[in-house]
Order: C-alpha cells, then sequence, then structure tokens
C-alpha cells in the first residue's frame, strides 16, 4: 500500500527529490508539495536580480510546474504547525495534511533585531524576490533625483547588496549623486580570511561607499538610522541583511531543535527523535557539527534527501550526508568582477565573477525544466511575482 510523502518547501535541497517525483509515485506513493509560493528563487543569484545581471526569470523554478507535471499535488499555502505524534500538518489556511513521510526545507528568515523592516522602502535580503521589487523601485526614484541608500550588516550577503545596489545608480549614470552606506555592527566580513575584507573594503572604496565598522543600530524610522554612538544616517531605501534564523515551526511544534532554532537532524538528515521526519538547507541543525548557512549545502543534501526518502517509504538503507570541510565562496561585487576564496586562494577581479556565473547558471540548467525562461516579468507586475 502507498504512503503519503510530503514537501515542505521547495528549495534547494528539494529540487533533485521533486524533479524525480515519479521514482515515489512509481510505487504507489502519493507525494504533496507546499510551498509559499509558485517559484522557488535562488539566493545565489539574488545579488545579480537586484543590480540588473539577471532577469528574474533566470534566477528562478517553477516548482508548482515542476510538480504537477510529475504526478504531484502542489499546495500554495505555508505550513504554521506539525503534530509529529498524529503526523498532520497544520497550514495557514487551516486545512490540515496528513503524512507518513514528511521533509522539510523551509529556509531561514533574517533576523533584524533592532531594526524594525516593516516600512516598504525597507528590504530584508529575504525573499530573494524582494531584489526585484527593490530594484523597480530605486531605479524609478533615481529618475527623480539623488537618493540615500543604507545597506545594515557586514556579512557575505550585505557585501553583495551594497555593491550591487551600487550597480543599479551606475548603470543609471547617477552613481556620483547616490549616497550609499554599509553600516556594520562589527568588522566587515569578520568571519573571512583578511585578505577577502582588504578586497572588499578596497572595491567599496572604489565605488564611493561609505563604511561604518564596529557601529550597531539602536533603532530606527522610515527615514534614518540611529546608531549606538547618536548619529543619524539618512535613507531613503535600505536593506537588512543582518543573519538568518529558521523559524519557529520546529520549536512551537515540540520538535527537537539545535541552539539555532533548526530541526535537529542526523547524519541522514533526519529528525533525532521522529525518524518519518527530514529535513535539508538552512531550516535544519546538523547534529555532528554546525554547518555554515550557505547554498552549497543545501544543493549537496539533494541527491542525500532523495534516496533517504525513498528509503523511508520503501525500505533500503540510508545514505550518509558528508559535509566538506571547505568550500568555495565567490562574491558578485557588482561591477562584472568578484571575490574567490577557497582555502588559502584567494583573488579579486573579473575571472572570479565568470566562475561564479558559470557555477550559477549550470545550476539552473539542471532544474529549469519548466520553460520557466518563457514567464516574463517586469517592473509593472513585480508584485506578483511569488
Amino acid at each position: 500500500m502507498g504512503k503519503r510523502l510530503v514537501f515542505i518547501g521547495a528549495g534547494h535541497a528539494h529540487l533533485t527529490a521533486i524533479t524525480n517525483l515519479s521514482r515515489y509515485t512509481g510505487d504507489g506513493h502519493t507525494v504533496t508539495v507546499i510551498s509559499a509560493g509558485s517559484y522557488h528563487y535562488y539566493s545565489g543569484m539574488g545579488p545579480g536580480l537586484l543590480s540588473g545581471v539577471y532577469t528574474p526569470q533566470e534566477v528562478r523554478f517553477n516548482v508548482k510546474r515542476l510538480t504537477e507535471s510529475r504526478g504531484g499535488e502542489f499546495i500554495e499555502d505555508k505550513a504554521i504547525t506539525v503534530d509529529p505524534g498524529k503526523r498532520t500538518i497544520q497550514l495557514k489556511n487551516g486545512k490540515t495534511v496528513d503524512y507518513d513521510v514528511v521533509s522539510f526545507n523551509t529556509g531561514s528568515e533574517i533576523a533584524t533585531g533592532p531594526v524594525d523592516a516593516s516600512y516598504d522602502n525597507i528590504f530584508k535580503v529575504k525573499p530573494v524576490e524582494n531584489m526585484f521589487i527593490a530594484r523597480c523601485k530605486i531605479m524609478e526614484a533615481l529618475k527623480k533625483g539623488p537618493l540615500n541608500i543604507a545597506v545594515i550588516g557586514g556579512g557575505a550577503a550585505g557585501v553583495e547588496m551594497v555593491n550591487n545596489v551600487w550597480r543599479i545608480a551606475a548603470d543609471m549614470k547617477v552613481e556620483s549623486k547616490t549616497k550609499i552606506t554599509m553600516i556594520s555592527r562589527g568588522k566587515l566580513l569578520h568571519r573571512f580570511p583578511p585578505r577577502v575584507r582588504k578586497l572588499a573594503v578596497k572595491s567599496m572604496n572604489a565605488k564611493g561607499i561609505a563604511l561604518e565598522e564596529d557601529m550597531p543600530v539602536k533603532e530606527n524610522t522610515k527615514e534614518k538610522f540611529l546608531l549606538e554612538d547618536g548619529r543619524e544616517i539618512p535613507f531613503d531605501f535600505a536593506f537588512v541583511a543582518t543573519g538568518t534564523k529558521p523559524s519557529d515551526l520546529f520549536k512551537e511544534s515540540g520538535i527537537p531543535t539545535g541552539d539555532d532554532g533548526g530541526l535537529l537532524v542526523n547524519e541522514y538528515l533526519q529528525s533525532i527523535k521522529y525518524p518519518e521526519i527530514f529535513g535539508g538547507g538552512d531550516c535544519i541543525s546538523f547534529k555532528p557539527r554546525p554547518l555554515d548557512k550557505v547554498g552549497v549545502y543545501a544543493v549537496r543534501e539533494n541527491p542525500i534527501l532523495m534516496e533517504n526518502l525513498y528509503a523511508a517509504l520503501s525500505g533500503g538503507d540510508f545514505q550518509t550526508f558528508k559535509p566538506q570541510e571547505v568550500y568555495l565562496l565567490i562574491l558578485n561585487m557588482g561591477d562584472d568582477t568578484g571575490i574567490f576564496n577557497r582555502k588559502s586562494l584567494t583573488f579579486a577581479g573579473k575571472l572570479a565573477f565568470k566562475i561564479k556565473d558559470r557555477i550559477d547558471r549550470k545550476f539552473m540548467r539542471v532544474f529549469q525544466l519548466s520553460n520557466e525562461l518563457d514567464d516574463k516579468v517586469e517592473c509593472s507586475n513585480a508584485a506578483s511575482m511569488g
């Protein structure tokens, strides 16, 4: 008798399994994919979406079409609670979905801290589609006059955001009239090798981007940030890239979590308490060792989840996820250059961005199987991107 397999979220770690749904349905299992939107956007190309290097159709997967074309049911909604005892999922719309095996790939949320990001001119860097909406609004505003733009967060995401928002002004030939400021609680890129930081600062200085380091934001209005030292940074638009955290879904559902609130999983990407629950990507806490919240792990979890979900449904041996100790980092610096870092090798320039672009486009080609490039998106309909 077939079992019920449910995917919560259609992110990077689920794409291989969703692409191969026929493997599950062929054995008589039913498959349901629940996601907040019909499209999933690839975060690795989000900065390029902001700057206009990529169009929306180039950076997203039509997960609804992908699911339904392979015999699965797609539900556009959000899971709000899970009852692991009854094996049920409560959706935002009030409906309940039953499961025998479930896998979570719900990503992460921006931990905004003291920043009030509820204003319509402040954009959190997730969800990724925010970047296109921001691009459209900034371009329209730049036609009317100079702007002040602020980016909060001195990590990799913040660095990419501040350089790619500069690209918008540069392409419109108004970069000299656009005041762009990055505000970092600590040192810029403090978790990365010193040379990465040095190259990033050099690139930002050349673009005229102001950098405020070791300067936490105390509070903000719609027009300005108040810093801890009492100074004010005015802005017309702002971006928040202050780190991520999993949603509270698992804690509120009584499912074991790691220190960060992510679903606590073993080496099989399986809940340490509920063997029918699996997960991948930013929403999990990997018990064997902490993992950085980077896309490379979600991508590499793809085939492991596909195999282990099949084993949980139909029997067989589980595969072990063995995360790499060292991974490649390439920062998109907005001017067709990048900063490349892997182990002791660090360099900046156009070659670095070309390598990143080639890797990202290759990944997209593997899973863009539903005529995504035909689904055009313009600023006029940006609000309906999901």
